[in-house]
């Protein structure tokens, strides 16, 4: 449903229909993290300008701020 880079590109995050949001190694596309507290499809991600909080909003009509490690260093 929704992608964003990582300001540093070492990252993508991603929003599904499965209400689930996954932070992905851009450079080798493994799972770095998984986020499962939207009760529905997560319409929206998005890292701040500094990379260290994601934002989501799902249908379940709720935002969501996270904390993100760039690259889970």
């Amino acid at each position: 449903q929704s992608v964003d880079w990582s300001p540093d590109g070492a990252a993508l995050v991603s929003g599904s229909e499965d209400s689930r949001i996954k932070l992905w190694n851009a450079e080798d596309g493994t799972v770095i993290r998984t986020l499962t507290d939207h009760r529905n499809t997560v319409n929206g991600v998005r890292f701040s300008p500094d990379g260290t909080q994601l934002a989501s909003g799902s249908r379940d009509r709720r935002g969501i701020l996270w904390g993100a490690p760039a690259e889970n260093k």
